[in-house]
């Protein structure tokens, strides 16, 4: 494997109590590269796409955080190497203390049990020829959960606390004959009937319709509040990180370019590109007006090829010649707990 230069950037310090639920940390990602190997023609090296590209942060016990971003910046296989489906290339994924990399069967196991996971998409994601029962019956038995007696509470419960009630109207029904938002609400129950301490949601309310995202991000609300879980919730829009997070994580190009807690960002965006996000979002809200006011010019950079020094400067209108196109910027401290890897800030 061809050598990786480490990331430039520091992990940020321990945030205050304010913003994290406990000091205990459940979730480090420590200059975290994954890359994938391109062959031509399925014969001979073709380079690599830096999907990842040094990624560190911590996640606290409690805590809910964002991680947003366009299309192809690197946030579903970051999602993807924090569940345990990539193979960190360089660095680690440190969860309750363990190496999910160097865990054996036994512990990919234990691993598993401890970590939810909502899609994307709840009508894929759901097997058609499951009812709700056995859907949410099927972790609980490879958890080795046998008792039926336990395993039906546990389904239940699970179903009362995404508001799939009453339960019996819900049991025996296929992924086909429920809405949108139902299914989702399967999607959430499943994710967390093994009583995990982590959930990762991968844009959970992309595919509903518009009238169901806010009861579906005030479900996962409740949920972490109740239940004292740590959530990564990866996401496109803005918008909707407000109802839940602490914190924001904006990934451009396999690089995480600013990190605050949500009000400061939302208040008082540092980095170009962030900026730029904000002026694109709409609020998931249906009672407000669907608005889109600018969006970052050009595309995004092939993660073959990424730019020399920063990898927004070829899109970015503060550009400074010189400096941005060469040196890859350093994390800045501006207060507040807010982080901008940005040469405007030096």
């Amino acid at each position: 494997m061809a050598n990786i230069k480490k990331a430039a950037h520091n992990k940020e310090p321990l945030m205050s109590n304010e913003f994290a639920e406990s000091s205990e940390i459940i979730l480090s990602v420590n200059d975290l590269h994954v890359w994938f190997e391109l062959r031509r023609f399925g014969f001979g090296h073709a380079g690599y796409v830096r999907a990842v590209d040094g990624v560190n942060f911590d996640l606290h016990r409690g805590e809910a955080i964002a991680i947003v971003g366009e299309s192809g910046c690197g946030k579903s296989s970051l999602m993807k190497t924090i569940l345990g489906l990539n193979h960190p290339t360089q660095g680690q994924v440190i969860f309750n203390g363990q190496d999910i990399s160097k865990l054996d069967a036994k512990g990919q196991s234990w691993f598993h049990s401890k970590v939810g996971y909502v899609q994307q998409d709840p009508y894929g994601a759901l097997p058609p020829f499951m009812d709700v029962e056995h859907i949410l019956s099927e972790p609980l038995l490879v958890g080795g959960i046998k008792d039926k007696e336990e395993r039906m509470a546990r389904i239940r419960k699970s179903m009362e606390d995404v508001k799939l009630a009453p339960v019996e109207d819900f049991l025996h029904k296929f992924p086909h004959m429920l809405s949108g938002g139902q299914q989702q609400r399967v999607v959430i129950a499943r994710a967390m009937i093994m009583q995990p301490k982590l959930i990762v949601a991968d844009e959970p309310v992309s595919m509903l319709d518009a009238s169901v995202r806010v009861e579906i991000l005030k479900l996962l609300s409740g949920l972490q509040q109740s239940y004292d879980l740590s959530v990564i919730y990866i996401t496109h829009d803005l918008s909707t990180v407000s109802y839940f997070s602490k914190r924001i994580f904006v990934m451009y190009a396999g690089q995480v370019v600013e990190k605050a807690p949500v009000r400061e960002l939302l208040d008082h965006p540092l980095h170009p590109y962030t900026g730029a996000l904000l002026e694109g979002t709409s609020d998931p809200d249906a009672n407000n007006a669907l608005t889109f006011k600018h969006v970052p010019p050009g595309e995004p950079p092939s993660l073959v090829t990424p730019p020399t020094g920063c990898r927004y400067h070829p899109r970015c209108e503060k550009m400074m010649a010189g400096l941005c196109d060469i040196e890859v910027p350093l994390e800045f401290e501006r207060g507040n707990n807010h982080l901008v890897s940005c040469w405007l800030y030096k």
